[in-house]
């Protein structure tokens, strides 16, 4: 366990986002060795992959109800020293994510392939799309225990053996992948299935990793097998801090398949431009939402130690240092965008698409970065109902108008990417707003924190 109520917040930021954004860079990465290898297979495997990807934000917003709520009320019992109430959410998220995981198999090859099929924009590309996310769906699956575990140990304060794991398991899964995919040295080449296989694999190889690592990287929690019986008073104080974070993700979700279905006119180039796109972007937002995913279990400790003067101070470091990090990225993808997506395709179509809309979706990093920052210190306060209100504007900011340009005969595919900027602005602006309101109303001013400590001195 790490005591994060003392020492350097921004010490603790930049050590703790060192080992959580090589954890992140290697959790993508999952998706990146897939997407190079399944590039080789040509454009149709490259949208059907990308579309069947999207999956993946409705299995991360499940899993982050369950993991949000734990790394907050993990963080909160060890700020306030109750090590018998740590362990208890630690259990009850395990038991959530195993009934999670049953209900990602069922729903996954229940209604999975109906949701590639609605995404893709021809035949070929939902066939090789089905067949990446059947073997891709027990991947999903081992998602929710797994998070569950890392963010139970994130809140408190352990990051650096969970990274170690992590690569651990992308590097098995570069291995797999073109063995799995174009058949090398086996000459068995199962095409866009593999890239799911490969990921499969490599997942419950680390889930296992997990489990016998859990207890032996710090002493606080514990896996107690016969506590795991659902306590529902638990329940309700995780699904009440992670719901909304949940539903944020789901928006995440409905936007991404929005996307896809607003540009499906334009072919399958348009939609492997804008997946190759997306995952660029997402890669090189990663040390931004390392400082960010770091500054929840700062926050978190300290609101439950009261120490919150440290609270307001981690939003401001986290919002000038994950700023300046979104700055160097917007102005990287205005200078070097091809360079950045040339590995991922030689198709000068979807080359194209994908420099346009890396240029102009930059416009919106920083304040992408305030989005990020403002939302750990609700995880972290405990109370994440503002951070969902201002992600649900895009719904009105975003999803209507482009479905309503998608009707429209001057529409271009450009339009939808700088909606999607002026949409982001908004949010940003709003949940500034929330967070200023949630200080005042959750955190004492130091005066006022002060007082109650002088009278009883007086006394």
């Amino acid at each position: 366990m790490r005591d994060l109520t003392q020492g350097s917040i921004t010490a603790h930021l930049i050590g703790m986002a060192a080992f959580i954004g090589l954890g992140l860079i290697f959790q993508t990465l999952y998706f990146i060795v897939d997407l190079y290898f399944v590039s080789r297979l040509g454009n149709a495997a490259i949208a059907g992959v990308s579309a069947a990807g999207n999956v993946f934000f409705l299995a991360l917003a499940a899993t982050q109800m369950i993991s949000i709520g734990v790394m907050s009320t993990v963080a909160q019992a060890v700020g306030r020293k109750d090590e018998a109430e740590a362990n208890l959410m630690s259990d009850q998220a395990i038991s959530m994510s195993l009934a999670g995981a049953v209900l990602m198999l069922v729903f996954g090859y229940a209604f999975g392939g109906a949701g590639v099929d609605l995404m893709t924009a021809d035949a070929a590309t939902a066939a090789e799309g089905r067949a990446y996310l059947y073997a891709f769906i027990p991947a999903l699956a081992l998602m929710f225990p797994t998070n569950a575990m890392v963010s139970a140990l994130r809140g408190a304060g352990v990051t650096m053996q969970t990274m170690v794991l992590q690569t651990a398991t992308v590097l098995l899964n570069a291995v797999l992948a073109p063995v799995l995919i174009a058949g090398a040295g086996t000459g068995v080449a199962l095409g866009a299935a593999g890239a799911g296989w490969a990921s499969t694999i490599a997942s419950l190889v680390g889930t296992i990793g997990l489990v016998l690592m859990f207890p032996r990287v710090q002493k606080y929690l514990r896996l107690h097998v016969r506590t795991l019986a659902p306590k529902f008073d638990a329940w309700k104080r995780i699904i009440f801090i992670g719901l909304p974070t949940s539903l944020e993700f789901l928006l995440m979700f409905v936007i991404f398949v929005v996307i896809y279905w607003v540009i499906r006119d334009f072919g399958a180039e348009a939609q492997a431009g804008f997946g190759i796109g997306g995952r660029i972007m997402q890669s090189i937002f990663l040390p931004a939402m390392a400082i960010a995913f770091a500054a929840a279990p700062i926050a978190g400790q300290n609101f439950g130690a009261k120490r919150y003067d440290r609270v307001r101070e981690t939003f401001k470091q986290t919002a000038l240092i994950g700023s300046a990090i979104m700055l160097t990225l917007s102005l990287l993808c205005h200078v070097a965008p091809e360079l950045m997506a040339r590995p991922f395709t030689n198709d000068p179509a979807v080359l194209a698409i994908t420099v346009e809309y890396l240029q102009i979706v930059s416009w919106n990093f920083v304040f992408s970065g305030l989005v990020m920052a403002a939302g750990s210190l609700f995880q972290g306060i405990g109370d994440t109902r503002p951070s969902l209100l201002a992600s649900a504007t895009r719904t009105f900011t975003f999803v209507a108008p482009a479905i309503w340009l998608a009707y429209q005969p001057w529409h271009k595919l450009e339009y939808v990417w700088y909606l999607s900027v002026a949409s982001v602005v908004c949010q940003c602006a709003l949940a500034m707003w929330l967070l200023l309101k949630t200080f005042k109303r959750k955190l004492p001013s130091p005066a006022l924190a002060e007082t109650p400590a002088a009278a009883a001195c007086q006394g």
